[in-house]
């Protein structure tokens, strides 16, 4: 694998069902996964990791995991990408072991069974990925064991050439949204104190099913679109509403800064399309032409 620092693609919430039936009765998440898969691909662009932070399954079984594998893992052997999975409150950890990779040389937090948490620590090209699971079984919330952030502030004791990004499925951070905001991580104080002064650069989550941001002592937490479906994150009063849409995101470094972007994967119509070298140039003359 290079070691040059590529774009790291940000995929949450697939919700893949191993009996192929729709979620939500509604949604075909497995075409969802395999759409944007099939997108990666042929974009040509290179990328050094697939992060998906959690909610890969939507019923846990090990046949959903089988599958979101299966769709995945050719896109990211074309692109000599790092496939990396972290646990969300949909997923079982019976069925979440079965994952290839799961259980490889990583640095975890400890010898995985269906009873603890799946904590991972992972190096691609300089940057260091620590992978947090945030859920219980059993509940929807999210939570981290004194023991995890005692592993996590282990790992933190020493710096990463490219700094860290932190996954985890709960957003450590408010919502507008009530349901969501009971929903959150809980105890994000005792996370906070772990991240100060570290080398995180940025918290990924996702849960929410709403595109989102804010900060954990001071570092940005940044949540992604859910690859299922989107909820309403300005619905009319009193009302909690799911829509139809999807996306995910990608994390770049430019230069000294971590750029989060959110990408639109919902079929749509073109308005226009043009090189990037003829845009650049477009730009160059209209800055001349300015003076």
């Amino acid at each position: 694998m290079s070691t040059e620092l590529r774009t790291i693609v940000h995929l949450s919430d697939t919700h893949i069902r191993g009996d192929g039936t729709l979620a939500r009765d509604s949604i075909d998440t497995l075409a969802h996964l395999r759409a944007v898969a099939d997108r990666l691909v042929a974009a040509d662009r290179p990328i050094s990791a697939i992060i998906l932070s959690g909610d890969l399954s939507d019923d846990g079984s090990e046949d959903a995991y089988r599958l979101l594998h299966e769709t995945l893992a050719p896109a990211a052997s074309a692109l000599d990408a790092r496939l990396i999975y972290a646990m969300g409150n949909h997923d079982q950890r019976a069925g979440f072991a079965t994952l290839p990779g799961i259980l490889d040389d990583s640095i975890s937090n400890e010898s995985p069974d269906e009873g603890s948490p799946f904590d991972r620590a992972y190096d691609v090209d300089g940057l260091r990925i620590i992978v947090l699971d945030s859920t219980r079984p059993g509940l929807h919330d999210g939570h981290l064991e004194p023991h995890q952030l005692a592993w996590l502030a282990d790992q933190l004791g020493a710096t990463s050439p490219r700094g860290t990004l932190v996954v985890m499925h709960h957003p450590p951070i408010s919502s507008p949204l009530a349901p969501v905001h009971q929903l959150r991580l809980k105890g994000s104080e005792e996370l906070a104190d772990v991240l100060s002064d570290s080398d995180v650069r940025m918290v990924l989550c996702g849960h929410t099913h709403y595109t989102g941001m804010g900060t954990i002592a001071g570092i940005p937490v940044w949540i992604g679109p859910a690859m299922a479906y989107r909820l309403d994150a300005f619905a009319p009063a009193g009302q909690h509403r799911g829509q139809v849409g999807y996306g995910f995101s990608r994390i770049d470094l430019v230069g000294d800064d971590i750029v989060a972007t959110a990408v639109e994967a919902t079929i749509a119509d073109e308005v226009y399309r043009t090189s990037e070298a003829a845009m650049l140039d477009l730009l160059r003359d209209h800055t001349i032409a300015a003076g």
